[in-house]
């Protein structure tokens, strides 16, 4: 069986962050509305709802409360990220694109950790379903392999095209 504190509280960090970067996905997904950005993002915000969805189950089958204060400091947290200087007074920044997708690359691994970690200890509890999880973690790696090419051109618009300007 699980250690069930150190679960909870590993379980709800995972939770919160779940809800931290829907919150960021969807703003940027909006903030890179009309670009090739936006269906990369859009697609991403549908599947972190899902992962989301499916930690909030399997916290019920493992009898895990949800952490309402760390769930809503959460959201309050990603909205007071939202007040970092961008290098741009009143619009949106090319800066701030590479910052979202990196931070969300951050939530992907961290996801992809969650259902790794829970896939290796399946054994110590019956109501972790490995298929289950390795779909979860399958999917992780490939929304990761996915953002990757739209990171690494997001840094290339706002950092190298600005020196070369």
């Amino acid at each position: 069986m699980l250690e069930r504190r150190y679960l909870a509280v590993y379980l709800n960090d995972h939770l919160a962050a779940a809800v931290a970067a829907h919150e960021l996905v969807k703003r940027a997904a909006s903030s890179n509305d009309g670009t090739d950005y936006a269906k990369v993002l859009q697609e991403l915000e549908h599947e972190i709802a899902e992962d989301r969805a499916a930690l909030e189950r399997l916290m019920e089958r493992l009898e895990v409360g949800q952490d309402r204060l760390k769930v809503t400091g959460a959201f309050i947290g990603e909205k007071l990220g939202r007040l970092k200087p961008n290098a741009h007074l009143l619009s949106y920044s090319p800066l701030s694109r590479v910052v979202e997708l990196e931070v969300l690359c951050l939530g992907i691994d961290g996801k992809h950790a969650l259902w790794r970690a829970l896939l290796d200890m399946e054994h110590a509890d019956e109501r972790l379903d490995a298929e289950e999880l390795q779909e979860l973690a399958d999917r992780a790696a490939a929304q990761r392999s996915e953002l990757e090419p739209y990171r690494l051109r997001a840094v290339e618009e706002a950092l190298v095209a600005s020196v070369r300007a």
